[in-house]
């Protein structure tokens, strides 16, 4: 990737780049200013989504009784990304991803404060939720891809890889302290308290993107407008392995595997007989695992595709395991490890998808990347909420594990055969007992 005109072919420098910072460098990218001023107002708007989210799934637990009812509101706002996920990508590339992150992020404030004001007011029904949930999906159809792309012009090719696992720790952060002030402010006072504070948190994020040096963005060239754009985008992806394989490994797991807010309300209600305390203590607990993973992510220098994939086969088999955990307390500390997991599979795919990805092409591969890994909750969550209901949150949790495992394995095979690798086992003390290998290539001699 070039960061200016002549970049490729200007002459190697004699001396070190002072201003390349170490890949294995934590908080490298946050050296940068315009992408402090985004981390931070970041860091409390995702406290405050993650206080609604936990708000909002109890809330219509409590109005309802039925995990499928939690399901079905995850679903509507999922809906929108699976059904025009890939248009907010074009709209990205065509526009001032700083102007459509002003627009989005207050309009996510905006409805913040609306269920607010119907929760506070007491006139709040279901369809109030699920309304809300759709809007607020209709928004991050443009929010998403407008952020993630953003991300490089913030700070450069360089530092992608190192900000995009700033990014998951800022949000995983967030997820350790939203769902506990949110347990607190449901038991003491109810949940319109705590979809106020989240629409007051967008003041933070509108603020530093009102504060950023545009003269310090590396801005990538808009996209004219044109017809085709959206095949176009898609030919991309299908034909480059590298992201398409990536691309279908988290939809299955994001479908399937990471419909948490019904497992854990379902086990905190229906398994442990306990409140919404409890269940955002859990969250909190996958948290930690995932702000571990996120940390650990940001000091890699690489993202392997290998590591992609053993990382999701853990993170379906840990659900498997986690789901007939026999005690609270294994079940709650075994969520760590599940969260490490997943958010390794998050973002190695994510910066991996970023750093093979044209400039021009940035927002909607990345529209792409969001619409399977969040647009297919509104096919999984409904269908994980009924099996949850009828069968128990232990099947319901080891079914999503399931799926997650198989389709890694699946993806793993596939990336092996496109790369011309076959698994070699070798017993041996002291080496690596499952490798991959160049495969041997016959050639064909003359009779």
């Amino acid at each position: 990737m070039s960061t200016g005109p002549g970049a490729d072919s200007a002459p190697a420098p004699a001396t070190p780049d002072p201003t390349r910072q170490p890949r294995t460098s934590m908080f490298s990218s946050l050296k940068i200013r315009n992408y402090r001023l985004f981390a931070t107002g970041q860091v409390v708007s995702n406290t405050g989504t993650w206080m609604q989210r936990i708000a909002q799934d109890w809330l219509v637990l409590t109005l309802t009784g039925s995990s499928t009812a939690v399901g079905i509101t995850t679903a509507l706002q999922f809906l929108p990304m699976l059904l025009f996920g890939l248009y907010g990508g074009v709209i990205a590339d065509r526009c001032n991803k700083r102007t459509l992150l002003l627009g989005t992020q207050a309009a996510m404030g905006v409805t913040g404060l609306a269920l607010a004001a119907l929760t506070l007011t007491g006139q709040v029904q279901v369809w109030h939720v699920y309304a809300t949930a759709f809007v607020l999906g209709l928004v991050t159809v443009v929010d998403n891809p407008a952020r993630q792309s953003f991300v490089h012009e913030m700070v450069g090719p360089d530092q992608l890889r190192n900000a995009v696992s700033l990014n998951s720790a800022n949000f995983q952060s967030a997820r350790l302290v939203g769902p506990a002030v949110a347990g607190v402010l449901i038991t003491a006072v109810g949940s319109g308290y705590a979809f106020l504070l989240n629409g007051l948190s967008f003041i933070a994020p509108l603020t530093g993107l009102l504060l950023m040096r545009t003269s310090e963005l590396h801005k990538a060239a808009r996209t004219p407008r044109g017809k085709g754009q959206l095949r176009e985008g898609l030919r991309y992806v299908a034909g480059r392995p590298e992201l398409i394989w990536p691309i279908v490994l988290v939809g299955f797991i994001g479908t399937f595997g990471f419909n948490f807010p019904i497992w854990l309300s379902a086990f905190a209600d229906d398994v442990y007989h306990a409140d919404a305390g409890t269940y955002g203590l859990l969250n909190t607990l996958m948290a930690t695992g995932s702000l571990i993973g996120a940390l650990l992510a940001a000091r890699r220098g690489t993202s392997r595709m290998r590591l992609l994939v053993a990382a999701a086969l853990l993170f379906g088999v840990l659900e498997i395991v986690t789901a007939f955990a026999p005690s609270f307390w294994l079940f709650a500390v075994l969520l760590v490890p599940i969260g490490m997991c997943g958010l390794t599979v998050n973002v190695t795919a994510n910066s991996s998808i970023q750093m093979t990805t044209d400039p021009a092409m940035r927002g909607r591969v990345m529209a792409l990347f969001m619409m399977v890994f969040t647009g297919g909750t509104p096919l999984g969550a409904p269908l994980v909420g009924w099996i949850t209901d009828t069968y128990g949150a232990r099947i319901g949790f080891a079914s999503g594990g399931a799926v997650a495992a198989l389709a890694a394995v699946g993806v793993g095979v596939m990336l092996a055969r496109v790369g011309g690798l076959r698994v070699k086992i070798d017993l041996r003390r002291g080496r690596p007992h499952v490798t991959f290998v160049q495969r041997e290539r016959r050639l064909a001699t003359a009779a």
